[in-house]
Parts: structure tokens; C-alpha cells; sequence
């Protein structure tokens, strides 16, 4: 595991679209597996402006995401559908066809979660996978549990997950309970990972992710294991990590 210190949000969003960038020009026919939230919009924000700038294509590209709200619509502005199109699918030359989310509004979510998983499979596997850090230390939507779920499944959010969308909401109670997210074993067959996390509020479930034992309770300390993975955290997100491991 690399670990990468940045002075802010700003330079941890550079870097990680650096190497999501570097990913497409070596492999333009890639597969990426994107991620939600507030985190990795500096991310998209940045991929968006290079190419813009004719730095980057893709036109070739294929795109899996993490997870996607129970019983939203597509065009629901809280779904993560809308969140991929609104902050960087429409802002670049990506093939409608080659963007690949998990339906939430499927009427069998077992049948629609085994699907994605042969869908991604049928891919060639995921190249590279952007992640972000959940307060809870979940990773998608995979809360901590008494065991590592593998494959796509439908899970019930915790209430901290709940609370911590909310501000996305109007109110707390429009919060969806449940998600449809890639599993644990999913995500790690990914080729390459890069995590992002930003701000002070990660900072104690972050050392607990680097340094803490591995365990399905934090579920993110599974990416100990993973051959692959960079982990991108400005200062702010890494206080605990220094405080405790002075070695770092």
C-alpha cells in the first residue's frame, strides 16, 4: 500500500485524477470503476478540465460505479445516476452505452446484483477503482459487518451512513434505508485502487484502516491486502495516523 500525503483537498484531487488520467492514456480502452460522494468530485472536476483541454480522451472508455440508492429514479437529482451524468459523464466524451451503474429500482435485487457482477466480468475486470472513506469506514456502501460480503449486493445503510447523506437531503427522513453496492471481493479484483480522503472527521477511521487489524468491522481495512493500492489523504486526514505512528 502506498501512502501519499497532500497539503489539501485541492492537491489529493490532482493527484488521484493524475493517475486516473495516466490510466486512460496507457489503456484507452479501460475500465474504471468510479465512486460518489463529496470526496471525489475535485477528482472528476480536474479529469473534466484536461479534457477540456484536449489532454484526454474517452471515447473508449468503460465505466462501473460503486453503488446507487434503493427506489430512486435515474433522473432523481439523489440518485447516483444523476450525480455520474451531472458531475462529469456530460462534461465529457464518454459513450452513453459504456456507462454501466447498479439499478436500484430492480424488482429482483439478487437476479440485478449477480448480473452486475457478470457484467463487470464480461469486462475484463475492473482496471482501476476510485474509492472514497465512509465515516463508518465502509467503502461503497459495504457498512461494517460480521463478515466481508464478495459479490453485489443489497444492503441496509447504518444510521451513521444515514445521518452523514442527509445533508444531501432535505430531510433525513427522504434518506433511501437501503443500496444496491459492489461487494468487498468485488471491489478487491480490481486491478489497481486508489483511495481518497480529505478533511479531519477521517482522520481516527483512517489510522484505523491503515493500521488497525483487519476486520470486516472497518470494512476498508480489507485494502491492506490488496497488491495494488494508493491511498491519497491530505494533512488534515492523516493527524491521527502521524499522531500515533510517528514512523509515517
Amino acid at each position: 500500500m502506498k501512502l501519499i500525503e497532500t497539503k489539501d483537498y485541492d492537491e489529493m484531487s490532482r493527484k488521484a485524477a493524475g493517475i486516473l488520467a495516466a490510466q486512460v492514456v496507457l489503456k484507452p480502452r479501460c475500465v474504471l470503476g468510479l465512486a460518489t460522494g463529496s470526496t471525489p468530485l475535485g477528482v472528476y472536476r480536474q479529469l473534466i478540465e484536461w479534457y477540456k483541454e484536449g489532454i484526454l480522451d474517452f471515447s473508449e472508455i468503460k465505466t462501473v460505479n460503486l453503488d446507487e440508492y434503493c427506489g430512486l429514479a435515474p433522473e432523481n437529482d439523489q440518485s447516483y445516476h444523476y450525480y455520474m451524468h451531472h458531475n462529469f459523464f456530460d462534461s465529457v466524451n464518454i459513450r452513453p452505452e459504456n456507462i454501466h451503474l447498479p439499478d436500484g429500482r430492480a424488482e429482483d435485487a439478487d437476479a440485478a446484483c449477480k448480473a452486475y457482477d457478470r457484467m463487470i466480468d464480461s469486462l475484463g475486470g475492473i482496471d482501476l477503482q476510485l474509492l472514497g472513506l465512509g465515516g463508518t469506514g465502509h467503502i461503497g456502501f459495504n457498512e461494517p459487518s460480521q463478515s466481508f460480503d464478495r459479490g453485489t449486493h443489497r444492503v441496509a445503510l447504518k444510521e451513521k451512513t444515514i445521518r452523514d447523506n442527509s445533508r444531501f437531503f432535505e430531510s433525513i427522513n427522504d434518506v433511501p434505508k437501503y443500496a444496491i453496492t459492489m461487494g468487498i471481493g468485488t471491489i478487491m479484483k480490481a486491478k489497481e485502487i486508489v483511495l481518497v480522503v480529505n478533511g479531519p472527521k477521517k482522520a481516527d477511521i483512517l489510522e484505523k484502516v491503515l493500521f488497525g487489524p483487519i476486520t470486516p468491522e472497518v470494512p476498508a481495512s480489507v485494502l491492506q491486502l490488496h497488491r495494488n493500492v494508493t491511498v491519497l489523504a491530505d494533512r488534515e486526514a492523516l493527524l491521527k495516523v502521524h499522531e500515533l505512528h510517528s514512523e509515517v
